[in-house]
């Protein structure tokens, strides 16, 4: 069989081999064949994965390997080439009209959107607003709730990342680890079933990492919340995540519970990543 082909056929059984199936639950997100281009670069070539419902999910790999391309597409911050994504069994770039499936319109991806929450390497707080109105700000605006409701929800969501006190105070006025810790409870706001995290320690001060780790521990321990984590840090991927998939190319070259992956990786490519960066200080 060529390599190509060869490569296809593997990453179609490591998709439908979900390491950690939450009661034989549908899955949550299927990815099938997706492909994404900047001109000649191939940054997501033919990927297949699904996510059970629940799930904690570390991707690692080097840079320009397609991570955060995947989790720009889920929040639908990018186009796709080609393939499809499911999101909770709907389409996620088209809708059925007339019984037949058509690109999505803006209303369609709205709803969709809905479902899912991100959390970026930068954090985009709105500086003139106060944390409190960071947070409560977008369900007010995009879904019609009440101010008083969803500022009270805010609330308790910055009482859950240890930030109540900070509620009246402006961006400026906080750490980066703040700031960030701000921009997952206003990320948690919108009540999303999946959430993103994309590198959200890299921006960070190394003193101040482990204050967000652990508010991503908490949500990991606490919640079914279904959660798919960009990282360069191993120590945590390999506690955290119920399953790693090692991306390279654009390719999903190598998946599995973090226990295999980080001490027994099958695949050369696996092997030779995790010893550079393991070695440049992240160990596990």
């Amino acid at each position: 069989m060529p390599d190509a082909a060869l490569k296809t056929a593997k990453n179609e059984i490591q998709a439908a081999s979900v390491v950690k199936n939450k009661d034989a639950q549908p899955p949550i997100i299927e990815v099938r064949e997706i492909s994404k281009r900047y001109g000649s670069n191939v940054v997501l070539d033919r990927l297949n994965f699904d996510v059970a419902p629940g799930e904690k999910i570390a991707l690692i790999g080097p840079s320009g390997s397609g991570k955060t391309t995947i989790l720009r597409i889920l929040m639908t911050l990018e186009t796709l080439d080609e393939g499809s994504i499911k999101i909770e069994g709907s389409p996620l770039w088209q809708m059925e009209v007339g019984g037949r499936l058509v690109k999505a319109n803006e209303a369609y991806l709205h709803k969709m959107r809905t479902k899912v929450g991100m959390v970026f390497q930068l954090f985009n707080l709105f500086p003139h607003k106060t944390v409190l109105e960071n947070v409560s700000m977008a369900p007010i605006l995009t879904k019609g709730i009440p101010r008083a409701e969803a500022e009270k929800r805010a609330m308790e969501l910055l009482d859950m990342v240890g930030l109540a006190e900070k509620a009246r105070e402006k961006p400026a006025q906080l750490s980066g680890g703040q700031k960030q810790r701000v921009a997952i409870a206003r990320a948690l706001a919108l009540q999303p079933r999946i959430m993103l995290f994309d590198e959200v320690t890299s921006a960070l001060d190394p003193e101040l990492v482990e204050e967000v780790l652990n508010i991503l521990r908490k949500l990991g321990a606490e919640t079914e919340m279904t959660m798919l984590l960009v990282t360069h840090e191993m120590g945590f991927a390999h506690d955290f995540a119920d399953r790693v998939l090692f991306f390279d190319r654009g390719r999903i070259v190598e998946q599995g519970p973090p226990e295999q992956i980080f001490t027994n990786p099958r695949e050369e490519r696996t092997q030779s990543f995790l010893k550079k960066i393991i070695g440049a200080g992240r160990a596990i």
